[in-house]
């Protein structure tokens, strides 16, 4: 059950004079399972993408498959669509609106039609996976921190049990402790559970830690999509997209220039400790 975007184009304003495309002829194809990571700079046509991947913006041109079926059909169920394809917006006021967190978290299953003890069940069970504090269930959503409401808006769509769950910018204002919690509890979700996450983020340290394929947008158009190692080797042309590789990257290419034999393709921290380790000690 892959979504599939088949030359998609998005076009704003298309019938004024100052037209603004997009997406321009995009082509994806994204099966379940996978943790993917989406990059780009601002305007290059990442927030567009996901939307188009639940429905929520329909394409100009183009269609976007699920199930086999294109969501641009008069008689598609976009609430159906929305139960399978889950998308946790960048800010998470724009998702939470009732009196205390559970009752928000119940919204989603109940508006599927779930009975009364399906939707409170479903509510409990999404707030643990997220490891939602239980002294808070019933706390006003105004009183969180940004990282319980993330935590909560992530259990509001965890809740309708979908098969891909799409994360905008969802570390975005947090302390690095925070970012880090947040983005260990989605790989887990992926890892435990098996659902395609597909992260959006101005991270590359966070695409290169957790992610297993990168799909780098610019201008509206697919510029990459690969595995990190792949993506992130294309260091010049990045830069020239106004994006960066991860650090540790940056510090063991650096360190290759000064005749230090280090691996050139690592990515993380621990990799190039290991392999800063492995140079230093090499001729000991």
């Amino acid at each position: 059950m892959p979504l599939i975007l088949d030359h998609v184009c998005q076009i704003y304003n298309a019938d004024t004079e100052t037209p603004v495309k997009a997406l321009d002829d995009v082509n994806l194809v994204i099966p379940e399972g996978q943790f993917i990571g989406v990059i780009g700079h601002t305007g290059s046509g990442k927030s567009t993408l996901i939307q188009h991947m639940n429905g929520l913006i329909l394409p100009t041109s183009g269609s976007v498959y699920f199930n086999g079926r294109d969501i641009t059909d008069k008689d598609f169920d976009k609430k159906e669509l929305r139960k399978h394809v889950g998308l946790v917006f960048q800010y998470p006021e724009h998702q939470l609106f009732e009196t205390d967190v559970f009752e928000d978290v119940c919204f989603g299953p109940k508006n599927m039609g779930m009975s009364k003890k399906e939707t409170e069940l479903a509510a409990f069970e999404a707030l643990r996976k997220v490891s939602f504090p239980e002294d808070l269930y019933y706390a006003s959503v105004f009183e969180l921190s940004g990282g319980q409401k993330r935590r909560a808006a992530i259990a509001g769509v965890l809740a309708m049990k979908p098969d891909f769950l799409i994360l905008d910018e969802p570390t975005a204002g947090l302390d690095p402790v925070g970012r880090c919690e947040i983005l260990d509890m989605v790989s887990e979700l992926h890892r435990s559970a098996g659902i395609t996450i597909i992260l959006v983020s101005h991270s590359m340290e966070d695409v290169a830690m957790y992610v297993e394929r990168v799909i780098v947008m610019d201008k509206g158009r697919v510029a990459y999509d690969d595995v990190p190692r792949e993506v992130f080797s294309h260091s010049e042309e990045l830069e020239q997209m106004g994006l960066a590789i991860p650090e540790p990257a940056k510090i063991t290419r650096e360190l290759l220039k000064r005749g230090f034999d280090v691996d050139p393709g690592v990515l993380t921290s621990s990799e190039a400790a290991d392999s800063i380790y492995k140079a230093l000690t090499k001729n000991r």
